[in-house]
């Protein structure tokens, strides 16, 4: 009996084609139609499986990452958890440089996935520019010997293919064209894939990248700290190409806060923080634009990461 060669890859054939569904109970009269792509449907909960799955492959492909090789990358955990799935289906060690200012939950799935975890001391918690590069530093430290592979996920864009898939499932399954594409930016990887694809298919499409009130860095050039994970990364990130987006917003991190709160409640819809901010400047955008138009967003993972961090408390 012939055996589907896509069958063979695993779990990791069950990274993409994840829903795209359309906001009803919270959008108000008079908003655009607003479409949340459901990222937590891939494996370890988060739309980065995309960008771990597209990083690993490419490096295999290149000759960079060979056989016996270990990976190496700081992470605020979503990252870490795809790498640990990928590397694990493949066989690779993995290496998790993290802090305690990210979720337990995102701590504890990369080890599931058996990564090697180092955590790095936040100070009250909060996600800021020195504890970034405190993580980047022992990256540095870890990848001195010349058997370890860096993802590099600020840096590298073979990640943007990953995420140009996202892009053309959200194209196939909409059905009308896409007025505005809105969601916040920590590597800028997805912002930037996404908006590739949807600008090639309409040029008109309008791009925002959202980012946290209290650390408006990409808008302003001011830094700050927040404790929205996996966003406002403390520097404007390489990725981040200026003729991919139009616009930038600054969204309050209470506002996104609630906005996740009601998702789950009014909409069935688990997801984060940064879901929660996304939705908010999707509505918000839509609000603007009036019916007959389409808001399209990503909720990025699932919010059963966040349970211990207070979320939905």
């Amino acid at each position: 009996m012939k055996t589907n060669s896509l069958l063979q890859n695993g779990i990791l054939n069950a990274i993409g084609n994840t829903p795209l569904v359309q906001l009803k109970k919270i959008v108000p009269e008079n908003c655009a139609a607003i479409y949340l792509k459901l990222e937590y449907f891939n494996p370890t909960g988060s739309y980065k499986d995309r960008m771990a799955l597209s990083i690993i492959s490419e490096a295999e492909r290149k000759g960079i990452l060979k056989p016996g090789m270990t990976v190496v990358e700081f992470t605020g955990g979503s990252t870490g958890t795809s790498l640990a799935l990928v590397c694990s289906a493949k066989g690779y060690s993995f290496k998790a440089v993290s802090s305690d200012a990210f979720a337990k939950e995102k701590l504890k799935s990369m080890e599931m996935f058996g990564a090697e975890l180092v955590v790095i001391p936040s100070v009250d918690g909060k996600i800021t520019p020195e504890l970034f590069a405190d993580m980047t530093r022992m990256v540095e430290q870890l990848t001195t010997s010349g058997n370890a592979f860096r993802p590099d996920q600020f840096y590298n864009t073979d990640a943007l293919k990953g995420y140009q898939e996202m892009g053309k499932e959200i194209l196939d399954h909409i059905g009308r064209p896409v007025d505005v594409f809105c969601a916040g930016v920590g590597t800028a990887g997805m912002l930037t894939g996404v908006a590739t694809e949807l600008k090639k298919k309409n040029p008109a499409t309008r791009v925002v990248a959202l980012e946290p009130a209290s650390a408006p860095l990409i808008s302003t050039g001011v830094k700050g700290s927040h404790k929205i994970e996996g966003i406002g990364v403390g520097i404007i990130p390489p990725l981040l190409h200026k003729d991919q987006y139009d616009e930038i917003l600054e969204i309050d991190e209470t506002d996104a806060r609630m906005m996740a709160k009601l998702l789950v409640t009014q909409e069935g819809i688990l997801a984060g923080t940064s879901s929660g901010l996304n939705v908010v400047a999707a509505i918000a955008l839509g609000k603007k634009l009036g019916p007959d138009y389409a808001v399209v967003t990503v909720a990025c993972d699932s919010g059963m990461k966040y349970f211990a961090g207070g979320l939905f408390d």
